[in-house]
């Protein structure tokens, strides 16, 4: 095979792929290609700038212009434009909340003799939902932790006050602002973990796996997204564990100064209907 050849016509298949799904989702949510466009130009050209210059020599325009394959003219005047603030705070807030979540199902203090989450109360007595905040979110107010978890459908308050965890997942079930945020934090990871396998996946491999069949009947839906849901939230508590411990070790002073990564690992379920018509066919 010519593998100079097979390259341009496999990725060209690959990238169609990928914006299937995506324009699906653009088009819902009512962008049009003109914005996309646009978008698309100003990231080419942030990254062509930022991860793609001659080492010893400063990013220039006309560099960006040739990598990206847009003009000089249009270059300057994306990087003319004042970029738009990507987080309104919200980030932070989202952050705490899910480090407190998490403290929630993994600090004994906070735990039954089974190991299941304490329902808590606000304030009373030594174990509370204050004192679980204060913990485990430095300074950030009880009360925006607190509304931020019953935002996103993560705990409960019931009529007597107390504070009830029902999901051990920080996914945010009622907003469409958070779960878009998750569409550009997990399939921008999922990509940068294939990209980084097609450079240096002989070498220094990243895990990237799935399980698919085809042809299965439809009634085997619903066992099997309770099986895998159940089987995937096991091993994700377990590394959340294992991340947790390393996490709070690594905040002692000995380490201060130390490179620090983002790590993680990523689980998601997928579902593809076969007997429905191909795109542009009338039934």
């Amino acid at each position: 095979m010519d593998v100079q050849n097979a390259l341009p016509k496999a990725l060209n298949r690959a990238v169609r792929r990928l914006l299937t799904p995506l324009f699906r989702l653009l088009l819902r949510q009512g962008m049009s290609f003109t914005a996309f466009e646009e978008l698309a130009k100003r990231v080419y050209v942030e990254i062509a700038l930022r991860e793609f210059g001659i080492p010893g020599k400063k990013p220039s325009i006309s560099r960006a212009s040739i990598l990206s394959g847009l003009t000089r003219k249009d270059v300057q005047r994306l990087l003319a434009e004042p970029l738009e603030a990507l987080d309104d705070g919200g980030g932070e807030r989202h952050n705490r909340a899910a480090r407190v979540l998490k403290a929630w199902t993994s600090d004994p203090d906070f735990l039954d003799a089974q190991g299941e989450p304490l329902r808590l109360t606000p304030q009373d007595g030594e174990i509370n939902f204050a004192a679980l905040v204060r913990r485990h979110s430095g300074d950030m107010p009880v009360r925006a932790v607190l509304d931020e978890l019953v935002r996103v459908g993560a705990v409960t308050r019931h009529d007597d006050g107390t504070i009830e965890l029902v999901t051990r997942a920080f996914l945010p079930r009622r907003s469409a602002v958070d779960k878009l945020a998750l569409l550009g934090s997990d399939v921008g990871d999922l990509v940068t973990t294939i990209d980084h396998n097609i450079q240096f996946g002989d070498t220094d491999p990243r895990f990237q796996r799935k399980v698919m069949y085809r042809n299965m009947l439809a009634s085997d839906v619903p066992e099997f997204k309770k099986l895998s849901a159940a089987q995937a939230m096991a091993v994700l508590e377990k590394l959340d564990r294992w991340l947790t411990v390393r996490a709070e070790a690594a905040a002692a002073p000995e380490f201060e100064g130390k490179p620090r990564v983002r790590l993680g690992l990523g689980i998601y379920y997928f579902e593809d209907h076969l007997d429905e018509a191909p795109p542009g066919k009338d039934e």
